[in-house]
Order: C-alpha cells, then sequence, then structure tokens
C-alpha cells in the first residue's frame, strides 16, 4: 500500500497527531473554509462537499478549482467525506462501485488516499437497531467488494460507526472489519456516534477491541443522556482517555474535526467559524492536557 496511507495506531516511532477538519461545517463557500483553517493554523482539510455540492456531484473543472485553491491556501486534503455506504443495504451494491470509482478519480486529483466509508442502512432502521445483526453478513459482503477495488486502486476505506447503519456499536463495527481483514478496510472511530446510539464509557470498554483496526478519529463528543453534540471533552466520548491511550500507543496520524455544534443531521452537520474556532480549541487544550504532541 502507498506509505501516505499508512499511519495508525500501531505504528512504530514518536506519537503525533495532525488535526484536520472538516471545511463544509465551517461555510459551503471554499475560501471561507480555507480561510478559516489558516487562521486556525490547521494544515488540512477534510473533503466533504465544497458550495453547497456533496463531493461526490461535483464536476471535474470543480475539483480542478478545489485542488488549486487548497495548493493556494498551502492545505492539504486529508480524507474525503464520501457518502459511499450511507444508503439503503437492499439497494443495488453496483450503484455503489460506481460512485466509488468516481470517489477515488476525485481523491486521486486532491491528493489522497483516504476514503471515509459507511457500512449501510438496514430497512426501517428509523425505528431503532434491533435486528440489525441479521444484516451483518450482507454488510460484510458489500464492503468487500468496496474493498477489493481500493486494493486494485490502492485507497484506503475508513469504516466509520454510525447511527442507523449496521456498524453501529463497537461489536458490529468489530464483526465487519474481522471478516474482511484487509489493510485497505480499516476503521475510523467517532466517539460521538458511539455515545448516541447509547454506548457508555465507548474507550473503556471497547478501544481494545477495536484498536487493531483503528487508523483515524473524528473528534466529537456526545451527552450519552439526550445525544447532544458537545466539543471535545464536554460530553461522555472520554477523549482525552482517548487522546492518552493513542499517545501512549504510538498513533502518528489525524485528528479531524467534526464539531456538529450548531447543527447535526444524518447527511453531515454544521458548526459555522465560531464553533469551529471554539472545538479547535477545545481539542487542543485536551491535547495539551493529555502530552500530545500536535503535527503541523
Amino acid at each position: 500500500m502507498n506509505s501516505e496511507t499508512m499511519h495508525s495506531a500501531t505504528e512504530t516511532g514518536a506519537p503525533y497527531f495532525a488535526i484536520s477538519a472538516f471545511g463544509d461545517e465551517i461555510d459551503a463557500d471554499l475560501h471561507k473554509q480555507l480561510a478559516l483553517l489558516q487562521e486556525l493554523n490547521i494544515g488540512y482539510l477534510e473533503f466533504r462537499g465544497a458550495w453547497g455540492k456533496n463531493v461526490l456531484t461535483l464536476q471535474d473543472s470543480e475539483v480542478a478549482q478545489v485542488q488549486q485553491m487548497c495548493h493556494d491556501a498551502g492545505i492539504r486534503v486529508s480524507c474525503i467525506g464520501c457518502p459511499v455506504g450511507k444508503t439503503p443495504i437492499t439497494q443495488p451494491i453496483k450503484t455503489e462501485i460506481s460512485n466509488l470509482k468516481r470517489i477515488f478519480e476525485i481523491a486521486t486529483a486532491l491528493g489522497t488516499r483516504r476514503v471515509r466509508i459507511f457500512s449501510f442502512y438496514p430497512p426501517n432502521h428509523e425505528q431503532g437497531n434491533a435486528g440489525f445483526d441479521s444484516y451483518l453478513a450482507e454488510a460484510t459482503t458489500r464492503l468487500a467488494r468496496l474493498t477489493e477495488l481500493a486494493a486494485r486502486e490502492d485507497f484506503l476505506l475508513l469504516l466509520e460507526n454510525e447511527r442507523g447503519i449496521v456498524g453501529d456499536i463497537p461489536a458490529r463495527c468489530h464483526a465487519l472489519l474481522q471478516a474482511i481483514n484487509s489493510p485497505h478496510l480499516r476503521f475510523l472511530w467517532d466517539p460521538a456516534n458511539f455515545v448516541v446510539v447509547g454506548v457508555a464509557q465507548p474507550t473503556a470498554k471497547y478501544w481494545s477491541l477495536l484498536r487493531p483496526y483503528t487508523t483515524y478519529i473524528h473528534v466529537k463528543d456526545a451527552l450519552l443522556a439526550d445525544g447532544a453534540i458537545r466539543a471535545a471533552g464536554e460530553g461522555d466520548g472520554q477523549i482525552g482517555m482517548l487522546l492518552s491511550l493513542l499517545r501512549d500507543q504510538g498513533y502518528r496520524g489525524f485528528l479531524a474535526l467534526e464539531p456538529h455544534l450548531a447543527h447535526a443531521g444524518a447527511r453531515g452537520g454544521f458548526s459555522g467559524p465560531q464553533g469551529m474556532a471554539y472545538a479547535a480549541t477545545q481539542l487542543r487544550q485536551l491535547m495539551a492536557q493529555m502530552g500530545c504532541e500536535e503535527k503541523h
């Protein structure tokens, strides 16, 4: 695999943490996204969309514009936050394969080999996650197809835990990752997303289970009582503990800010400039408390 993809929780060497951020949580306008990242001294963009358009719908000319604007701003794209896998598990997989091929084209143009994906919505997922275990086999088959494509094209797929999809709780995330067991499919740990589905003490109880697969971290927090989204360290996601474990285990990779402080929805969230600035401040303060060195 291309060495650019190989940041992980088990990589040897002195640990470091590079902060990235979802630009579309700042503003729909890419210029405003990049300007705030420069102001906050954040050198990486988690790219999910611009100008009100999802990354998957961008035309080649728009992708080229994104690339040029990032280059001019001195900001690199850390990962593509694509929507592949945030679709019904009953939908033909050929649609997702086609979408992923397009995402790979966009990722290549933007200089990253990392692509975030999901593990599909079971029927009636709005009514709760009872019965999700029965969809593990189908989700595994689908993710295996996507992983085969990623292996051929030398990309790293990052499987995010998320409410309403098959991989919502640690046990199902582990079952999917263990079944596929590919270096081209790794885990993206989102502490808040575990909390909002009722997982208490996610780091203390489940880090050891998912650590071997985890190569990327999203940073937002949440309250177990009502699922309200909070900045790092202000909820029940045990982000301080997570950072200390990552530090001790030699993590060398990204902490991607996805604060959702103004709005949190199934298709993404929004924080605004002030919300993103606050989220960055809170994360850096927590990193300092835990002795985590930031890499710029």
